[in-house]
């Protein structure tokens, strides 16, 4: 899969987890999910769990670093990094 197939199906995953009133066509993939509202912290371990399930990427050897899930770049960077 290569990085647009994740982008995809990471927006979907997005879309289900996104606050009602924040559309998530008005965000940039540079935009902070927290910050512009798209998403609560909480949301961050949905994320987590999506990301362990969908693309196998592990968190048990280096732990959660919240900045790398904050966009939807690191996030792409993360996962490319864990496949890599």
């Amino acid at each position: 899969m290569n990085r647009a197939d994740q982008r995809a199906v990471l927006l979907r995953f997005l879309e289900s987890i996104r606050k009602p009133d924040r559309p998530l066509n008005d965000l940039s993939d540079d935009d902070h999910l927290i910050q512009s509202g798209l998403i609560d912290s909480l949301a961050v371990l949905e994320i987590v769990a999506f990301l362990e399930q969908e693309f196998g990427v592990d968190f048990a050897e280096g732990g959660i670093d919240p900045s790398r899930l904050a966009t939807i770049n690191r996030i792409l960077d993360l996962v490319a990094q864990q496949r890599a």
